[in-house]
């Protein structure tokens, strides 16, 4: 057998593994709450691999090392950022939105916990939050399928159309047989062979480089400046970077998390879970990148086209070919897993907050399943047009759709959670000015000095708070609402 033929049959077991995931999923989905929220029943375990599969996306296993690769450690302060944001968002938010949630009409999408939350009129809420979701998340799912595509391209030499269609079409088998838990149980697999991946190709890279101390002496001979947090950075760069953990607030894929966790109490076990993976993985990312620059220092004779490859090149030295081709289905899992929980909840967005929010139907569960099926195809299709004409600036709107999430819908879900005068008229010009600040500003030269992110994020909070003052007027059924949600977090501590 040859190389890639090896590492092809790697590939499709893993390919027909996630098939088959979707299948057993199916079968224990009766209703539309199973489909979009898994009836609220993950584990710890699953809930936390499952957020963090679905958060970092190829970006942990190619965008970071190839960074950490040409920049150095300099390009670590995003890892910092997103770690503490991360850990803030277990904190601050998992407990809370996971009770109130619950508390709140049972609400299994963010626009609806924004509609049930702040009562009233607030349907034009919770239809703003259903197509910012829907845009900003068919264009997310259009660049992981680009994703999917080149690294078919670049792995194989295979056709980039090729490429693109077998990966849409394993992530819409079993997002679309079996729903969130489909998407969970795949994403948590998907979360254990990319921690694997990136625990095992640098310690063994180590063997390559002659250990700890030859490798920093060699990459200190490329650039001394590498090995810095320091060197090459600014203060303004770094604040951009560490500004990346303000995202985890209001990104809906990942929070949706939380509403599904089985308990309150596994809120703790789940935190801890998923920060240790974060904490591991990422370090495994810099350390394949730092290795990698000494590994070619020291054999020059062989070179690195591409930066963003480092990963998939030293698993390709290290490893047989079967195995090398294990870890190609790590950064295959890195895309899909994304793209899958991104289409699931595009798919909620459309079915539950659009659709349901229009039209007021009363109609069975399994038409809603049916219908949020239908929804996770006719994304996937719009998606996959978008990416046909390989196009980079697709790529390149996952930082700004970051931002956008961030600043439209962070602000509302802490104030929501933690601040009882905040109203749906707030909430709704929050969310706007957010949105529109992150869209001005990163769309001009100011996105070159500070990430679109950090005035958004701000202006939206001062307007809520501004607005809502404003607006307020006492509801006891929100106040019956709140104290219950504090009364359940405080008898499951």
């Amino acid at each position: 057998m040859t190389e890639n033929t090896y590492q092809l049959l790697a590939i499709l077991i893993y390919l027909v593994g996630m098939v088959l995931i979707g299948w057993y999923a199916y079968r224990r989905t009766s209703n539309f709450d199973d489909y979009m929220l898994g009836g609220r029943k993950l584990g710890p375990a699953v809930s936390a691999l499952s957020a963090g599969a679905s958060d970092m996306s190829q970006w942990l296993l190619m965008g970071l090392p190839g960074a950490i690769y040409v920049s150095g450690l300099v390009e670590g302060w995003i890892a910092i950022g997103l770690t503490i944001g991360a850990w803030l968002n277990w904190i601050l938010v998992a407990p809370r939105l996971r009770v109130y949630t619950h508390v709140s009409n049972n609400s299994i999408t963010i626009p609806s916990f924004f509609d049930n939350r702040f009562k009233g009129n607030t349907k034009v809420l919770r239809i703003v939050s259903g197509i910012i979701i829907l845009v900003y998340f068919t264009f997310y799912v259009s660049s992981g399928m680009v994703a999917g595509g080149v690294f078919f391209q670049s792995s194989f030499g295979y056709d980039y159309h090729m490429g693109l269609i077998v990966v849409s079409a394993v992530v819409i088998a079993y997002t679309l047989l079996g729903g969130f838990l489909a998407v969970a149980y795949t994403d948590f697999i998907q979360g254990m062979i990319m921690f694997l991946a990136l625990i095992i190709v640098p310690i063994l890279g180590l063997s390559l480089t002659g250990g700890i101390g030859e490798t920093l002496d060699s990459i200190r001979a490329v650039d001394p400046h590498l090995l810095s947090f320091f060197a090459t950075a600014s203060a303004a760069g770094v604040i951009s970077s560490l500004a990346w953990g303000l995202g985890y607030f209001g990104q809906p894929h990942i929070i949706v998390r939380f509403m599904a966790i089985k308990d309150v109490k596994e809120t703790k076990s789940a935190r801890r879970i998923g920060i240790g993976w974060m904490i591991l993985t990422l370090l495994g990312a810099a350390a394949t990148a730092l290795i990698g620059v000494a590994f070619f220092h020291q054999n020059p004779g062989m070179s690195l086209t591409d930066p963003e490859a480092i990963f998939i090149e030293m698993g390709q030295i290290t490893f047989h070919p079967f195995i090398a081709g294990i870890l190609l289905a790590a950064v295959l899992a890195a895309i899909m897993s994304t793209v899958s929980s991104q289409l699931l909840v595009t798919s909620s967005a459309l079915v539950e907050d659009i659709y349901k929010s229009v039209f007021h139907t009363n109609a069975s569960e399994k038409h809603y399943v049916n219908l949020g099926r239908i929804a996770v195809l006719a994304i996937s299709i719009i998606a996959g047009i978008f990416a046909w004409q390989q196009n980079d600036t697709i790529l390149g709107l996952v930082s700004f759709a970051w931002a956008g999430f961030g600043a439209a819908f962070g602000p509302i879900i802490l104030l929501a959670l933690y601040w009882r005068k905040i109203t749906g008229t707030g909430a709704l010009w929050g969310m706007i000015v957010g949105a529109v600040t992150v869209f001005i500003w990163g769309n001009t030269a100011l996105s070159g000095y500070l990430y679109e992110i950090v005035p958004g994020f701000i202006l939206n909070v001062i307007v809520t708070y501004i607005v809502s003052l404003i607006t307020y007027k006492p509801n006891k059924e929100i106040e019956q609402e709140f104290d219950k949600t504090l009364e359940i977090i405080n008898e499951q501590k």
